[in-house]
């Protein structure tokens, strides 16, 4: 994890508590799965990218929308991320993995921290969220449509908004907290994402409570190849791929 002092004093002050929180939060604070000792998982990374947003004063989170014809989790909407390759450091593989999909430039991102290692027992994936400020922002768009079907620039406003917090329900029975992003707040972020936002969120005592009552069945697109629920921080999924 960054230390939040030798973080750069340009970051702007709103996202100084995210930076403090990295230093802070523990793997329990995140889930119940830590990686155990002395394992063989597979190792992966994802990029927790924060912005600028035009207004001032108010940042956001880049999401990206997976392919809907996957064979694996389609539509999810998740971190820009992968595999680690073989020598490379779970900032080089998040920084790598999101200019392969998204073309984000990775000389214009200061890394500023990471969250604990997230170990997901069925795919036995020990996944490391690299948390990034988009210092010079630029233009992304789809370098990769076999993974990418939509990039979402999400107000993090609009996220800790109560009337975009759902309950996401999967056929399985499984139940799961989700928001709901988009334009016309018709795409639903659910799994492993939606469970590092708000468990981060409730860290940093920004949530506001919301309705966890009022639930939403996961379309049949996200559900095609995929027998098991992408499940939140407390439960399991695999990472972007």
């Amino acid at each position: 994890m960054s230390d939040p002092v030798t973080a750069s004093d340009a970051l702007p002050d709103w996202l100084r508590p995210v930076v403090e929180a990295c230093a802070a939060i523990t793997v329990d604070e995140l889930t119940r799965f830590a990686p155990p000792e002395g394992g063989a998982a597979r190792r992966g990374a994802v990029l927790m990218l924060f912005a600028d947003t035009d207004a001032d004063g108010e940042g956001e989170i880049l999401l990206t929308e997976r392919a809907h014809h996957m064979r694996s989790h389609p539509g999810q909407v998740s971190f820009p991320g992968g595999t680690i390759d073989p020598g490379e450091t779970p900032v080089e593989a998040a920084l790598r993995e999101a200019e392969e999909e998204i073309a984000l430039d990775p000389t214009s991102i200061e890394v500023f921290g990471e969250l604990p290692e997230l170990w997901l027992p069925p795919s036995n994936f020990a996944v490391t969220p690299v948390l990034g400020w988009w210092r010079e922002r630029g233009e992304v768009g789809i370098a990769s449509p076999d993974e990418v079907h939509e990039i979402h620039h999400v107000p993090i406003s609009e996220l800790l908004d109560p009337r975009h917090r759902i309950s996401v329900r999967h056929p399985s029975g499984w139940l799961g907290p989700g928001f709901l992003i988009g334009p016309e707040r018709d795409v639903i972020l659910w799994g492993f994402t939606a469970g590092i936002i708000a468990r981060l969120f409730d860290f940093l005592d920004w949530s506001t409570p919301w309705d966890a009552d009022r639930v939403r069945d996961l379309p049949s697109y996200m559900l095609q190849g995929d027998p098991t629920p992408g499940q939140d921080l407390r439960h399991h999924t695999r990472p972007g791929e």
